[in-house]
């Protein structure tokens, strides 16, 4: 699940992304309420975080504009505790509120009790054969792979690879395997065809590709994707 973090105090975006994350959702940030609507066209995004008090535009208005025709889950945080504020979050169109400086385990409560409210109720369709581990995310439907948000291009014979192994994060597939899963023909030496598309994924898919954090080398077995 995707979740965007807009307020203008970069520490605070800091620490809730390090508190989502750890719970396994991958975390967009924004600043003011126009870097979230940018973000909001080009992400698909399932929640969001956002301050009242910002520059250029404050969280009020950008909600507003987000319920102009999105049904996003929006939890308003703002540093204010009065309740005439907490009404105009929620008559803006916001479903939660909850007062800085707050409760990691309460935010992340409330992140989890909207998400599944709006899963359940049917407001979101969660896409099928969507394969996921950690920030690599891969969408069969549109052959689109992204890490930590960011879009990540591969060939053909790349993406069969890291699909197969991502679809069973977890499972070792030995060199043959992976040969004739995705070549569809009987392996006969393939050690080095493999090895080189398995180091060009690793250097579009991972921060640093000698010390791998998804796509790990099993010695004497073959190759799996972490599953984390």
């Amino acid at each position: 699940m995707n979740v965007l973090v807009c307020d203008d105090e970069r520490e605070i975006v800091d620490a809730i992304q390090i508190y989502l994350e750890n719970e396994g959702y991958t975390v967009f940030k924004a600043y003011n309420g126009l870097e979230a609507l940018e973000i909001i066209e080009d992400k698909e995004i399932h929640l969001i975080l956002i301050d009242i008090m910002m520059p250029k535009m404050d969280g009020l208005r950008a909600t507003m504009k987000i319920r102009e025709d999105r049904n996003i889950p929006v939890i308003i945080l703002s540093a204010k505790s009065e309740d005439t504020d907490k009404i105009m979050g929620l008559n803006m169109g916001a479903d939660d509120y909850i007062t800085k400086p707050f409760n990691p385990l309460e935010l992340i409560a409330r992140v989890k009790s909207q998400i599944r409210r709006y899963t359940s109720l049917g407001s979101f369709e969660e896409k099928k054969n969507v394969f996921k581990t950690g920030g690599l995310i891969i969408d069969d439907e549109s052959k689109s792979i992204t890490v930590d948000g960011e879009d990540v291009q591969l060939t053909p014979v790349q993406y069969k690879i890291l699909k197969l192994l991502t679809e069973n994060a977890g499972r070792v597939f030995s060199i043959d395997e992976i040969y004739e899963k995705v070549w569809k023909e009987t392996a006969y030496n393939p050690e080095n065809t493999v090895a080189v598309h398995i180091r060009k994924i690793r250097e579009k898919i991972e921060i640093n590709p000698k010390e791998p954090k998804y796509l790990k080398v099993v010695w004497g077995i073959g190759y799996k994707i972490e599953k984390i």
